[in-house]
């Protein structure tokens, strides 16, 4: 259902610092065709919902939304603590260390550099 989700950056080289290195624990690549110096957008398979990093099209700052998160699959546990650690190594902020949420659902929360909140997740034992 979901195309592709967008994040906005207010320095999207220095976003792709953040991005590539972690976008790679979850098997995504850049996909070169769309990017840009304005834009990146990632993707683990063609016709797979992407992820885009962009500069505001309006011209206005970067902001992030209140309640807004974008939750990515990881393969297991083990990845959701490695893109966890990865996250805060890269100089992103804790939103929630990897665990157990509710059930089956295992997941961790971090910022991106813009203050963009991310989870990666797994619903693997």
């Amino acid at each position: 259902m979901i195309g592709y989700t967008m994040f906005g950056s207010a320095d999207v080289a220095r976003a792709r610092g953040f991005y590539d290195p972690l976008m790679a624990l979850f098997g995504a690549r850049v996909v070169e065709a769309y990017t840009s110096e304005d834009r990146v957008w990632y993707a683990t398979a063609p016709g797979a919902p992407m992820l885009v990093i962009t500069k505001p099209h309006d011209g206005g700052n970067a902001s992030f939304g209140n309640g807004t998160m974008v939750a990515l699959p990881a393969a297991s546990r083990a990845a959701v603590a490695e893109i966890h650690a990865k996250a805060l190594a890269l100089g992103g902020a804790d939103e929630g260390a990897p665990g157990v949420r509710t059930g089956a659902f295992y997941g961790a929360y971090f910022r991106d550099l813009d203050g963009n909140k991310l989870c990666a997740f797994t619903l693997a034992e």
